[in-house]
């Protein structure tokens, strides 16, 4: 069974500054639990079929002249109908004029009404993106994430395997901490998933025989991120006598995380191997990849090419 995520009310109109018109007493902890919003032009003209109150309602510049087009009893059963359903709150954009009937029934039903000077589609589209965020499917995983030349590389494993020593070791070579131990991910889009760290743990390292450490405080804030796209996944895994490991590079490797096909590399760990040095190489070896450069193939060219030069 999925869960349901939500987000205050409170801190959409905190985080688009938008302008109050009015508040009923509970607007403070009104749920905002739909990621998609809505433009109620065809339920202002009475069809409500597939109508869904729980999203967040927005009125822009189309909206706004159909009413001011209608006479002011049509207008006012045209707005009561809407919030006759129990909207979760009405927004309106580019600062247009919010109409008497609006700010009489909105009192009368108890629906929250505000305003932004943003575009109807500028705002949409920042709204939406903050919503696909906050409400996102999400998981938790055993890792290590770090941001390593531009790349979000998560670090899978047992315990002990070396993981976050790799991580302090990438760290002091200027690469950035994301999460260490529990790496909450979510599902922002189709296609993107993004890691962060548990509040609780956010910046902190857990070193066997050391304990605990301050990546933040230790080496500065330049040392740590909140937030990045996973790009790379990393298996770590102890060396095994005999299994075959990719030497060339031609097989794609992908890990599976809600859905969404991630590259992904497995490394085998033995002593001896510095292990930050080759997720280095990794890192670069896949953006080089997503940028359309791909060594493997390319080597595998040259050597196709003088194999046919030696039958000739």
């Amino acid at each position: 069974m999925t869960e349901n995520y939500s987000v205050l009310l409170k801190s959409i109109v905190d985080e688009f500054q938008l302008e109050e018109i009015y508040a009923p007493e509970n607007a403070d902890k009104i749920l905002i639990e739909k990621r998609e919003v809505n433009r109620p032009a065809l339920p202002l003209t009475g069809f409500f079929d597939h109508f869904e109150p729980q999203r967040i309602q927005i009125i822009g510049k189309v909206e706004y002249h159909y009413l001011l087009g209608l006479a002011p009893e049509e207008r006012r059963k045209s707005i009561e109908k809407l919030f006759e359903s129990k909207i979760v709150c009405l927004i309106i954009t580019s600062n247009l004029d919010v109409f008497e009937e609006v700010n009489e029934l909105a009192k009368k039903y108890k629906i929250p009404i505000y305003r932004t000077q943003e575009t109807t589609s500028d705002f949409m589209g920042g709204l939406i993106a903050s919503l696909n965020v906050s409400l996102a499917e999400r998981i938790t995983r055993h890792g290590v994430f770090v941001e390593c030349y531009g790349e979000g590389v998560l670090m899978l494993g047992d315990s002990g395997i070396g993981k976050s020593e790799t991580a302090i070791e990438l760290v002091k070579r200027g690469h950035r901490l994301i999460a260490d131990d529990a790496v909450e991910i979510k599902k922002v889009s189709a296609k993107t998933l993004v890691g962060s760290a548990p509040e609780l743990i956010r910046h902190y390292v857990e070193l066997r025989g050391i304990g605990i450490v301050d990546v933040r405080r230790i080496f500065g804030m330049g040392a740590v991120k909140l937030t990045e796209k996973i790009d790379l996944v990393i298996n770590l895994e102890p060396w095994q006598q005999g299994k075959f490991y990719e030497r060339v590079g031609l097989d794609s490797e992908y890990t599976n995380i809600m859905g969404i096909d991630v590259p992904s590399v497995t490394v085998p760990v033995r002593p001896g191997r510095n292990l930050a040095v080759i997720i280095e190489i990794a890192a670069m070896n896949n953006r080089q990849k997503k940028m359309g450069y791909n060594t493997a193939v390319e080597f595998n060219k040259k050597l196709m090419g003088q194999f046919d030069e030696t039958e000739r």
